[in-house]
């Protein structure tokens, strides 16, 4: 392998402080870092050189939540509430899976964000019961040549047994390094409001780690602003937390995230569908409140950013011009641009990691995490009048042509390198097969298109609290 790539005469897209437009421009790659940018430059001999002409090389993508444990069920759920989600993996076939189960469903998430230019992908593992199952996520996620963040979770168990189980604190001692540039660490759960806080030990065990904590908060139904109030009174609102989806909070809440210094990771295909929240984009733009894009589970939607991008951008404008429509206004101008999604979906995940300096955007000096968007074969990959907009609301997997982690080339001529997808194939097959005969096919078939319970409300899917507030499950 070279230790030297250059992509020649490609358009590029910095995504810097100014959002920069460089046209006919050459990225350098030397080792695992973006060496230089510039015109016909000069490269050392035995360089690879991509043509990158009549392209777009931006920075890899980066997905700050997504469920990569669900992925062998892949479009299972396209017609689930979040409720029948809830229901689902909560309560009753969610504990069922085994640590290959989440290795097959690991390994194919990873494969499928690189495929689709997403070279660092948060994964929101909430589906481990026992540390062998962190072991089979982590084995997976390092069999592949991504860049990911573990965030542990287990929604089996309360936040605060499974964060003080011996066992939890092995695994990280064996398998967590501190700094580690491939794999980082988070701690994954939900606050549900109950006043007894019995979410406050795990928050105890992030500090003491030093690591961060990933919460989906605002989620209608589920958790709202009594979870924030109580992170905020207790001092575990830091700049290193993200709020998942934020779509259901009050603007006291958002003032304390805002005031906090945390980001927020918004799922518009999710919020949309599956009934979180209306996309709260708009919201977190008002409070000044820092944004990053996640694609949540392949159980209905993909780990395609492109989708993420595009559907943003729909729901916050469609947003604004009703609420003018609403004051018999009319919208001339769109407040959120093409540029400012792309952002979000690179540099605003490097942010919420904590990674700025060495992600999410073009620069010399940074890590060469890297995509070439160029699709030769395609009517639409021409003409490139905006390519930020050609970005958010054009381009598509298929259109992926080569990807960079780390300064190592993981995807060439929109096929990716060294990858053994019938292994990967076999490995969720068996799992299919596994869940298929263990369920019984009556329930395999009911749970895509499950009835409409008697009741048609889901108290709680937090099983170790009864806690109930008007906020989050009706008056």
């Amino acid at each position: 392998m070279s230790e030297s790539t250059v992509l020649r005469n490609g358009t590029v897209l910095t995504v810097d402080a100014d959002r920069s437009v460089l046209h006919g421009h050459d990225v350098l790659v030397t080792g695992d870092r973006i060496a230089a940018i510039g015109p016909r430059l000069a490269v050392p001999e035995g360089t690879e050189e991509i043509d990158a002409g009549g392209g777009i090389v931006m920075p890899g993508m980066i997905d700050t939540h997504r469920h990569m444990w669900q992925t062998s069920l892949r479009g299972y759920g396209a017609d689930w509430t979040l409720t029948q989600y809830f229901v689902w993996n909560y309560l009753e076939w969610g504990r069922i899976f085994r640590p290959q189960d989440v290795y097959a469903g690991n390994l194919l998430a990873a494969l499928e964000a690189l495929d689709a230019g997403v070279t660092t992908t948060v994964d929101w593992s909430h589906g481990l019961q026992t540390p062998q199952h962190a072991d089979a996520a982590v084995d997976a996620l390092q069999g592949t040549a991504g860049r990911f963040v573990l965030a542990y979770g287990n929604i089996q168990d309360a936040p605060g047994n499974w964060t003080a189980d011996p066992g939890f604190r092995d695994f990280v001692a064996r398998r967590i390094t501190p700094g580690d540039d491939m794999l980082g660490f988070q701690l994954a759960f939900d606050v549900t409001g109950d006043p007894a806080f019995p979410e406050k030990a795990a928050f105890e065990v992030a500090r003491e780690l030093g690591v961060p904590v990933t919460t989906h908060a605002g989620v209608w139904g589920a958790t709202n602003d009594d979870g924030i109030r109580l992170m905020h009174e207790h001092g575990f609102m830091t700049p290193q937390t993200v709020y998942v989806h934020a779509a259901t909070l009050s603007a006291d809440s958002y003032q304390r995230i805002a005031a906090t210094g945390g980001s927020a990771s918004v799922s518009t295909e999710s919020e949309q569908s599956a009934g979180q929240g209306y996309p709260p984009t708009w919201a977190l733009r008002a409070h000044g409140i820092p944004v990053s894009l996640s694609m949540d589970t392949s159980v209905w939607w993909s780990a395609d950013l492109f989708s993420a991008m595009r559907t943003t951008l729909g729901a916050d404008r469609s947003r604004e011009h009703l609420e003018a429509h609403g004051r018999g206004d009319t919208v001339t101008h769109s407040a959120l641009r093409a540029d400012q999604v792309v952002e979000w979906a690179t540099r605003g995940g490097a942010r919420a990691l904590g990674r700025e300096a060495e992600l999410g955007s073009v620069e010399p000096g940074k890590k060469a995490d890297l995509v070439l968007i160029r699709n030769d074969h395609s009517p639409v990959s021409f003409p490139v009048h905006h390519p930020y907009g050609h970005v958010a609301l054009q381009a598509q997997r298929g259109d992926v042509h080569t990807v960079l982690v780390d300064g190592r080339v993981v995807k060439r001529d929109g096929r990716l390198v060294g990858v053994d997808l019938a292994a990967a194939r076999a490995a969720v097959e068996s799992t299919v097969e596994y869940l298929r005969s263990t369920m019984g096919e009556q329930a395999w078939r009911q749970g895509m298109n499950p009835e409409i319970p008697e009741t048609k409300i889901l108290d709680n899917p937090y099983t170790y609290t009864e806690y109930r507030s008007a906020s989050t499950h009706g008056a």
